[in-house]
């Protein structure tokens, strides 16, 4: 089974949502045979690198409320996270441009490292309070996660794995995809938003024994024709 997940390393629910399908895969018994895809989405492609607003000041001008309200909001985020074991410091985040840490993504990706790298990324943005847009602070999450770093430094400096980048989002337009996170299965279900761990359970169960029964081939003649296996040609 395979899990395409669009996402962005500033999307709270993202890292939230994250969790939640890991959390569903634990109880899952054919887990072992899933596989997560991660593919890029900037939930706003035009985001300064550096902003002199506070996550808090962001939310209340981009939805039209007061700061305090703003706050709450942020603080049941934060709940929502505790729940599923994370962490969340809204006071000290610091919102950015997230292109280059995708374009680091898609070269992890590359050299087998994208699960660990991904992890690293939206730990540091929401619970380290780390400037992911920064290039020394994004060579020593690829370092850390077992990249190369003088590679990675070179992947920085220029302009690699922006096709990728690009890529995955037309694909996103492609499928509708208009929020993160947004899980696709195999291909033929999505899951959009961060639900809870029990739907994804089921999600999973479905795609697993949809598969299952996938029913045999109907022959088209009554006879065998001329066949051959490990024993030989029939005559």
């Amino acid at each position: 089974m395979k899990i395409e997940v669009w996402s962005d390393f500033v999307c709270p629910f993202c890292y939230i949502g994250k969790r939640r399908l890991e959390q569903a895969l634990e109880q899952f018994p054919h887990r072992e045979n899933v596989e997560i895809v991660f593919r890029s989405f900037e939930l706003d492609p035009n985001a300064k690198k550096e902003t002199p607003l506070t996550i808090h000041e962001i939310i209340a001008n981009k939805y039209g409320i007061s700061l305090e309200e703003a706050k709450r909001a942020n603080a049941d985020i934060g709940r929502q996270a505790e729940a599923v074991g994370l962490t969340f410091r809204f006071e000290t985040m610091k919102p950015t441009n997230t292109f280059d840490a995708h374009r680091l993504a898609q070269y992890a990706k590359e050299k087998g490292k994208l699960n660990d790298m991904v992890e690293r990324l939206f730990y540091a943005y929401f619970t380290e309070s780390k400037f992911i847009s920064d290039r020394d602070v994004l060579l020593a999450l690829a370092e850390a996660a077992g990249l190369d770093r003088t590679e990675a430094e070179e992947v920085l400096a220029g302009s690699r794995y922006t096709e990728e980048v690009r890529r995955d989002e037309e694909e996103a337009a492609a499928l509708g995809v208009r929020g993160v996170p947004f899980f696709v299965l195999n291909r033929k279900y999505a899951v959009s938003g961060a639900q809870p761990v029990e739907v994804f359970r089921q999600a999973l169960e479905k795609v697993w024994e949809e598969e299952q029964q996938t029913s045999p081939l109907q022959p088209l003649a009554t006879d065998q024709g001329g066949t051959c296996t490990d024993e030989g040609c029939s005559i």
